[in-house]
């Protein structure tokens, strides 16, 4: 059902996002070959032995495959919407992105007990680059005239 250029763009960026989106949530669980977590729950908590070590970095894969799998979920939903052309997808569009990069964003900056934050801030950043691509799908589609719209006058 999509037409426009445009919206064929910003379907190819949410899909862009939909594989930056399961490449995030797939990073996490390579911290036996990164050991990213590792290391930073190791610097945070020095008195940790490896089994605390570990345990806490499990905990962190986890709630990170739980965020992973509900950001994949939103983008399949999103390209849904716009594929079918529903009149609010852009709205539905512009406020999953919002959600994601509240998500994101308090990933990356809330603090643990230790003072330091909680995540590593590499896994953090890059949890930021699935709502790039969004913030160009979004862009995109409020560029799109609204299904319907009479050309030379404004889009509701």
């Amino acid at each position: 059902m999509t037409t426009t250029p445009q919206e064929r763009r910003a379907l190819a960026a949410m899909s862009v996002g939909l594989g930056l989106t399961v490449l995030v949530t797939i990073v996490p669980f390579l911290d036996g070959a990164t050991h990213l977590l590792a290391d930073h729950v190791r610097a945070g908590y020095p008195s940790y032995d490896a089994a605390q070590v570990s345990a806490a970095v499990t905990t962190y894969q986890y709630l990170l495959a739980g965020v992973g799998v509900l950001g994949v979920a939103a983008w399949l939903w999103t390209i849904r919407v716009v594929r079918r052309g529903r009149r609010w997808a852009r709205g539905a569009a512009a406020a999953t992105l919002a959600l994601a990069v509240l998500v994101a964003l308090s990933a990356l900056f809330t603090r643990d007990t230790s003072g330091d934050v909680g995540l590593a801030p590499a896994l953090g950043w890059a949890g930021l680059l699935p709502c790039a691509a969004g913030a160009i799908a979004v862009v995109l589609l409020w560029r799109v005239p609204r299904r319907g719209a009479v050309r030379g006058t404004p889009a509701a």
